[in-house]
């Protein structure tokens, strides 16, 4: 009953986190989404104009500022009103952080599986069990060639992090034109790969 119960909580830990990312990337609290989208651009933009050194120095060392800054306030304020109140950090100082070996195993796990399942598909593809699989990997890396002399890999991180908050707003207002475009560019492509498949021995998929 308890294994049970610790596996509900999991899942429900889950679902609320992945909850709260769905109402972050779709601006469901215009606030909360504009600030995580600008803190994030702002340190996308100063990773551009500075190492990441300097980034992190700066970024603890403005933590660190308003920290003590606070801390001091607070005992001068608790020394004039003769109050004690305590550390005004006790609450978060008190928050239990450390992983658990559970936690650390699952997580382990995941990466294993993540890195296991990578190395088969790079194997599959450079090994070229699919030949088609193969072609469409090369042209994807042909195309990744221009891609990378156009642009750093910030500039890419950043494009990805507008687009992920920029992206599901556009398709939520227009799905039903989305929808009807991006059927009609896979069925081209369906087209394509099935002439291909047709023409090269070999490179059809075998039926299972």
């Amino acid at each position: 009953m308890q294994a049970t119960a610790d596996v509900t909580k999991k899942e429900s830990s889950w679902s609320g986190w992945k909850g709260q990312a769905i109402d972050l990337l779709y601006w469901r609290n215009v606030k909360q989404s504009g600030a995580v989208f600008s803190s994030v651009l702002l340190l996308l933009f100063s990773l551009t104009q500075f190492s990441v050194v300097s980034v992190g120095a700066y970024l603890a060392l403005a933590a660190l500022s308003a920290s003590i800054s606070f801390r001091i306030y607070k005992s001068v304020l608790q020394a004039v009103q003769k109050t004690d109140e305590g550390h005004p950090f006790k609450a978060y100082l008190e928050i239990e952080i450390a992983l658990s070996q559970e936690q650390i195993s699952k997580y382990a796990d995941k990466i294993l599986l993540y890195t296991n399942t990578c190395m088969k598909e790079l194997r599959r593809l450079f090994l070229v069990q699919d030949l088609v699989d193969s072609l469409k990997f090369a042209v994807l890396m042909w195309l990744l060639t221009y891609v990378g002399a156009l642009f750093n890999g910030l500039t890419l991180l950043i494009l990805a992090v507008v687009s992920m908050f920029g992206m599901p707003v556009v398709y939520e207002k227009h799905q039903a034109q989305i929808d009807q475009y991006v059927g009609l560019i896979r069925t081209q492509v369906n087209s394509v790969v099935g002439k291909i498949q047709a023409k090269i021995p070999g490179a059809k998929r075998k039926e299972e």
